[in-house]
């Protein structure tokens, strides 16, 4: 095992709850270039940068900084050279803000990673790069594909390039300490009583909820479970449920139960916000459980999101594909196989960064099932786990819909656009970025 660097200057540590969630990073001429190089022929044949077909090369953004992820890539790559004597992992660090662009480079000289772990978001960009080989032979051949939520599967066309191994998502975490000074006896289960009890901690003298209302992909990942909730879908952008998810949120706004100033906030104000005490609810995801075992002075819990039937939440995270010219596409599945997608890479995941395991089997484990705090996020995938993002959205469209998404979700809550008039215009701005 060994851990190589690139020889580029490296990008500020950047929080993982914000990674996971930044917007596509390519432009529309660079989409337009890839889907031309997705008509070239190839695959596991050509140099992988490797040195060595008994050389396992993994690419990601993970830097020194980055400890807790390091160490899991490290016990991953022990796992691997344990069970194939004589083979070894480089794992190799490249710039978040490099790493799609290297990789499709890497691929147009025939060239690239065994492995390459990336933005989950991003994995239509990295197929229609032609970097990355398609996986469907291997998958439907894995005795455990059945533990794997479809959810996490990313696919371009009906073909398979990439999973994720481990996933993010949202949940509904409360001050407990606030719950029971406004007499609300249980966390919220449907939209009616979510809003009953943010009422209830309004006329306490206490903020109802937070949220992140950023006009980018962060507003966007935070605004999908509560436009799916009010019926809307990608697949047919309806104005009329978006007018009603959007009449939503901006009553919370007009009812004092969400502050305006949410346009400002990323995931993490939100979150500090919450941590301060004054607030019934927060919007956020399962990353924030550390800070809030360091920060939040009170009692606290979380809650799956009360979504009602329609409703949904991005299953975000790293995706993991092979390499279109890796040298040994075979092992580079194994690796895999025995890393990112066993039950037991998955539960080596959950305690070094706090990731919740995509498989079925990992998230009933009793480490999980016995947690509080993370058995509602592991119920959530099961109940309401999305492909983030959506499968209605074209690959190459994907950076363009969440900027639009984000922008008319920040302009509902910041009161300068009415419902009726951001629904519509979204819609008829939608349907040319799904399919």
């Amino acid at each position: 095992m060994q851990f190589s660097a690139e020889p580029r200057p490296s990008r500020p540590s950047l929080r993982r709850s914000a990674r996971i969630l930044r917007t596509v990073a390519v432009t529309a001429a660079v989409a337009t270039a890839a889907l031309g190089l997705a008509a070239c022929s190839g695959g596991g044949s050509g140099g992988s940068g490797s040195g060595s077909s008994k050389t396992i090369t993994v690419w990601s953004y993970f830097s020194a900084a980055e400890t807790a992820q390091r160490g899991l890539m490290s016990t991953y790559a022990k796992t691997f050279e344990k069970n194939h004597p004589g083979y070894t992992v480089d794992n190799v660090y490249v710039p978040y803000d490099q790493i799609q662009q290297k990789t499709i480079n890497a691929a147009r000289a025939h060239k690239g990673p065994d492995i390459v772990v990336f933005n989950g978001a991003e994995a239509g960009t990295y197929a229609l790069g032609d970097t990355l080989l398609p996986i469907d032979k291997y998958l439907s051949k894995f005795k455990d594909a059945s533990q794997i939520s479809k959810s996490v599967i990313h696919k371009v066309d009906g073909t398979t390039y990439a999973v994720q191994g481990y996933v993010n998502l949202l949940g509904l975490w409360y001050n407990a300490d606030l719950m029971k000074k406004v007499g609300i006896s249980a966390p919220p289960t449907s939209m009616s009583e979510l809003e009953a009890d943010m009422a209830k901690a309004k006329a306490a003298g206490y903020a109802g909820i937070t949220v992140c209302g950023l006009p980018q992909g962060q507003g966007e990942w935070q605004a999908y479970p509560w436009l799916t909730d009010a019926g809307f879908s990608y697949k047919n952008p309806s104005a009329a449920d978006l007018t009603k998810a959007f009449t939503t949120v901006q009553n919370w706004v007009n009812k004092g139960w969400l502050s305006k100033e949410a346009v400002t906030w990323d995931q993490t104000v939100p979150f500090q916000k919450w941590e301060a005490g004054g607030t019934l609810f927060a919007e956020n995801g399962n990353w924030q459980i550390g800070g809030a075992k360091t920060d939040a002075k009170f009692q606290y819990g979380v809650a799956p999101l009360p979504l009602g039937a329609h409703g949904k939440t991005y299953l975000g995270g790293e995706g993991q594909g092979i390499g279109k010219y890796s040298k040994n596409p075979d092992m580079a599945w194994k690796y895999l196989a025995e890393t990112f997608l066993s039950k037991q890479g998955q539960l080596d995941s959950l305690k070094a960064v706090g990731s919740i395991p995509s498989r079925a089997d990992a998230a009933a484990d009793p480490s999980i099932a016995s947690d509080p705090m993370l058995k509602p996020f592991a119920d959530s995938i099961k109940e309401f786990g999305a492909n983030y993002p959506d499968d209605a959205v074209k690959p190459a469209s994907i950076a363009d819909l969440q900027l639009a998404v984000g922008q008319t979700w920040s302009g509902v809550i910041g009161g300068t656009t009415s419902p009726k008039d951001a629904a519509d215009q979204l819609a008829a701005k939608l349907k040319g970025y799904v399919n």
